[in-house]
């Protein structure tokens, strides 16, 4: 049983029951002060921004909550009070014309997209799901199966498809790294047009990319090369790399491209997983879809890249090229070293914790003390308190009684037993002998002899009749 102490309204027992009965986080209120340095520029860059506009300042729902929780690996969520007095600044920051309403904010130099209006559970679910990436996704571990960019999984238009690809863009965070990127989206905004391809698109350049972007077997991503080192040298293999991947050991950052053709063997299953780490790690030798990585060289207009990822796709959906299998390196956790449970640090400070438990027991105590079951429960206690102590004074009395029969059996043998022995009281003691050599023992040399120890050298022995006495 859990009890609620605090106070009785609709805001605080809802956000009781989210996090201590759901476990659920709580999503903190931000002012137009701590907006910026608190929540902006924390928050990690490869994910969403989520920011909830509220009218009365109550907390979150627990369903926002629930959503919260789990696309925390995709987003971060904040809450901000409506005032009219601040309404100028949100619409020339984010474009927001009233509250209540939701802003989702993605890359830099990326239009905020904000829907007015309350939603439920199931509309907030589809809004995430529509914004829960970046206009250019980042490949990631929790994001490079969804994206199609694994050779352990599939392809976004299905299992059933054979061969897609994905064009990475690879780099440290730096200037360079930000223009590839506006670069992408915009070549990414270029062939994801809706219109059906005619008769006459058929026949252009990047016809084979937009066909492939609209089938969903190619896709756009990009890659941080400083924390997936591993992953980028091992496809950037080229006396340039470290440029582009691990930590900066020059000023030079260079941002690479290069597209994965992705073959998928029919005869093998590519979604099964191995069934225990040890079959991962000693069964499975090469990744289920084979690979052939090609990279590009050319200058950063829109056209030239768009021509080379078309010229790609053409051969390889066209040609018979090889395939080649290998394992590829795992990506590493961005979130690694978190958990769920950092969203509940700074919400309950230790001290309120504590009183919460403190007040917790002595409300068992409380509860506990008008139980009608509690009266029973003491008195058999005590029968069986004063029972154990009965028989333990039982059993003390019992050998002590066996203790006294046996000495009073034993006295007429020790009776005998001193008549058969001899009597050795006129015989020297051990210790009187000791005592006696230490009285006959000299006096140390050291000491100087008193006086009266010393005789005289013209001293004799006088001897005194009884008439010289008289």
């Amino acid at each position: 049983m859990s009890r609620y102490d605090g106070e009785l309204s609709v805001d605080s027992v809802t956000d009781w029951v989210a996090m201590s009965i759901l476990s659920l986080p709580r999503i903190r209120y931000y002012s137009k002060e701590s907006m910026a340095q608190d929540f902006l520029l924390k928050s990690k860059p490869h994910k969403v921004k989520v920011i909830f506009f509220s009218q009365t300042g109550e907390r979150a729902t627990p369903f926002i909550r629930q959503a919260a929780k789990n696309y925390s690996a995709y987003a971060t969520f904040a809450f901000v009070l409506w005032q009219e007095g601040e309404s100028s600044l949100w619409w020339n920051m984010l474009g927001v014309e009233s509250g209540p309403a939701i802003v989702f904010l993605k890359e830099t130099g990326v239009k905020p997209v904000v829907h007015h209006g309350y939603v439920n559970s199931s509309l907030f679910v589809d809004i995430m799901e529509k914004n829960k990436y970046h206009v250019l996704p980042q490949l990631r571990s929790v994001t490079s199966k969804e994206l199609g960019c694994d050779p352990r999984g599939f392809s976004r238009a299905g299992k059933d498809t054979k061969i897609w690809y994905c064009v990475v863009l690879v780099g440290r965070y730096s200037k360079e790294l930000n223009e590839m990127r506006e670069t992408m989206r915009r070549i990414q905004e270029t062939l994801s047009n809706d219109r059906d391809l005619t008769a006459v698109d058929q026949d252009l350049p990047s016809a084979p990319a937009l066909l492939a972007l609209k089938q969903k077997r190619l896709t756009f991503t990009w890659l941080d090369g400083e924390a997936q080192k591993s992953y980028c040298f091992f496809y950037i293999n080229s006396e340039n790399s470290y440029e582009t991947c691990g930590p900066m050991r020059d000023i030079i950052d260079t941002a690479q491209l290069f597209i994965v053709r992705y073959d998928r063997n029919d005869t093998e299953d590519v979604g099964k997983q191995p069934t225990s780490k040890f079959s991962e790690l000693y069964n499975v030798e090469t990744d289920p879809a084979a690979q052939l990585v090609a990279k590009y060289n050319g200058s950063n207009k829109i056209e030239q890249i768009v021509q080379w990822i078309s010229e790609i796709i053409k051969d390889g959906d066209s040609k018979n090229l090889p395939s080649f299998k290998t394992r590829t390196p795992e990506l590493v956790p961005e979130d690694a070293d978190s958990s769920w449970s950092s969203w509940s640090e700074g919400t309950v400070s230790p001290s309120r914790g504590l009183i919460h438990r403190v007040k917790s027991v002595l409300n068992k105590v409380h509860d506990y003390s008008g139980d009608p079951r509690v009266g029973p429960f003491l008195l058999l206690a005590a029968l069986i308190s004063f029972g154990s102590v009965w028989f333990k004074r039982s059993q003390v009395a019992q050998s002590s009684e066996a203790d006294h029969s046996s000495q009073k059996s034993n006295e007429p043998e020790r009776s005998n037993q001193q008549t058969r022995e001899p009597d050795q009281s006129n015989q020297p003691n051990a210790k009187d002998a000791t005592m006696r050599k230490r009285r006959t023992r000299p006096r140390n040399d050291l000491v100087p002899p008193s006086m009266t120890d010393v005789d005289p050298k013209d001293a004799y022995q006088a001897e005194f009749s009884d008439s010289d006495t008289g």
